[in-house]
């Protein structure tokens, strides 16, 4: 019998709930193990090159980025055509995982970085969030139905808005907020969400296919 790939994950980190999320869109079988990052598991730290989630190992093939995690999922299968965007769409999560990610950190970290403002950090996230507002028109980055791009970077959003809800909610515009409150009140968000013991080698399996099982789905 072959062995499902195996997931290793932490809740609350925006790349790894990306990564749960095109797993559990995909349908695709997985083995999830929670690690927690303050005291890695040494079957993790074998296996990731970088010693962070989400990290994937499907036999021999280790994948140690979220998003290719998230395009090896939706490779095997797409059933809500997530790779259905356009070439900007890319683009988009490039700039989100960059400058954006920069900015959102030096906000919510801004004490691990001496040249940091976080009010200046704060203005530039805002920035590159209030410019999707036209292009959240039809209720998606690209259109009517989530993408690639609207899953990889709304976890991040998610993140940033929660460093001071109550000014996010004041600061962002309707389709923003919109985007943000229909991803947070969503099947595909709950379902990556149940919180799980912390993994230990010797452990049952926890399968993973878009909802947790104990046995199998």
């Amino acid at each position: 019998m072959t062995e499902a790939p195996i997931l290793y994950s932490f809740r609350r980190c925006p790349y790894a709930m990306r990564a749960r999320l095109a797993v559990a869109v995909s349908g695709v079988s997985v083995e999830l193990r929670e690690i927690l990052l303050r005291d890695k598991a040494a079957a993790f730290l074998e296996t990731s090159p970088s010693g962070t989630v989400p990290c994937l190992k499907d036999g021999a093939e280790v994948i140690d980025e979220s998003l290719d995690v998230m395009l090896w999922a939706l490779h095997h299968n797409d059933p809500e055509s997530w790779l259905a965007m356009p070439e900007a769409g890319f683009a988009l999560i490039e700039e989100a995982d960059g400058p954006f990610k920069r900015a959102l950190d030096r906000t919510k970290y801004h004490t691990r970085y001496a040249d940091a403002d976080p009010e200046e950090s704060r203005a530039e996230a805002m920035q590159f969030l209030n410019n999707l507002e036209d292009q959240l028109g039809e209720g998606w980055l690209f259109g009517d139905k989530p993408s690639l791009a609207d899953m990889a970077i709304l976890p991040f959003v998610r993140q940033f808005a929660f460093i001071d809800k109550t000014r996010f909610d004041a600061e962002a515009g309707p389709n923003l907020a919109d985007w943000l409150a229909r991803f947070l009140e969503s099947d595909a968000f709950a379902n990556i969400m149940p919180k799980l013991p912390v993994w230990q080698a010797g452990d049952a399996p926890t399968v993973f296919c878009g909802h947790i099982e104990k046995s199998g789905c």
